[in-house]
């Protein structure tokens, strides 16, 4: 059987090998234009500023060093700013993939009061927004700023997350909750022991949505936080980066030395590097989850 199979292989066409080739250089292409960007601040971060200043670093670092790095971890704040990112993301996503499976539970019913009028805001608020100065007044209505809260309070719910998850509830059989119903159990029960178990790859996903991003997210900080100890490590990053030569240089001290041989081309990829690799070390224990959570919850 498999030597006929072998013999009613279709054999493949000169077009066909011509067109694998120009799909593999396509593929190399955008491989390249995707990867090298992010390795080239690798290659820059570890290489000796005064140096780099040269020009001609391309693929690997000419004068090794970790002195980019020592200078952007020596920044005093540094160590507050990143604590305040790791606690804000973590209790951040938490409270969003439950706050928002809750919500995602209740409208996934069709027997729900009110259930369109739930969808139709969600929609609204998923393409709309109050705006800046709005919200800026809120928060200060509602004692948000320069609080810790102003980063998970108003990020407690996610239009786009609650859609992927009300889908993924969809697929799962009434019975299973008829059953836990009939058994005693309310329906807060029946989401925290059926269906968020049943629904884990779904939740991870949106875990790792919501966790990134919290992490990458500067914005809030800058506009409602002033106080330095509640600064996010994204936002003490972007600042660091977009400071100009000079300026980049005093936020890490130290111009005056001598044997000082950074500058600001290295400083901002080191200061980049650093903020992607808590979350790039947590992606792989997620990845598993990912595209099942995506398949599970996506709309047909």
């Amino acid at each position: 059987m498999l030597a006929t199979y072998k013999n009613k292989r279709i054999k493949r066409s000169t077009e066909d090998y011509i067109i694998d080739f120009v799909v593999a250089i396509i593929v190399c292409f955008v491989f390249f234009v995707t990867v090298y960007p992010f390795w080239y601040c690798i290659v820059l971060s570890f290489n000796e500023g005064t140096d780099a200043l040269r020009g001609g670093i391309y693929f690997w670092p000419r004068k090794i060093t970790l002195e980019n790095y020592n200078a952007v971890i020596g920044i005093d704040y540094i160590p507050t700013a990143f604590m305040v990112s790791v606690a804000r993301t973590l209790l951040g996503t938490v409270l969003c993939v439950v706050f928002t499976g809750l919500f995602a539970f209740a409208i996934s019913h069709k027997k729900l009061m009110g259930r369109k009028i739930y969808i139709t805001a969600m929609i609204i608020i998923m393409y709309f927004s109050g705006g800046l100065i709005p919200q800026y007044m809120l928060y200060k209505t509602m004692g948000l700023m320069n609080s810790f809260w102003v980063y998970i309070i108003p990020n407690l719910f996610s239009a786009f997350n609650a859609v992927i998850m009300m889908n993924a509830f969809r697929e799962i059989p009434d019975s299973l909750e008829e059953a836990a119903i009939i058994d005693g159990a309310n329906d807060m029960r029946v989401f925290f022991q059926i269906v968020f178990p049943i629904s884990m790859p779904t939740m991870a996903t949106m875990a790792l949505y919501s966790g990134v991003w919290h992490w990458n997210t500067w914005t809030d900080s800058a506009f409602f936080i002033s106080n330095k100890s509640l600064k996010t490590l994204s936002n003490v990053m972007i600042n660091l980066i977009n400071q100009s030569e000079s300026a980049a240089q005093t936020m890490v001290g130290n111009i005056n030395q001598s044997q000082v041989t950074y500058t600001a081309m290295t400083l901002r990829p080191a200061a980049m590097i650093i903020c992607v690799i808590p979350i790039a070390i947590v992606y792989p224990f997620l990845q598993k989850h990912f595209v099942k959570g995506v398949m599970l919850g996506s709309i047909k």
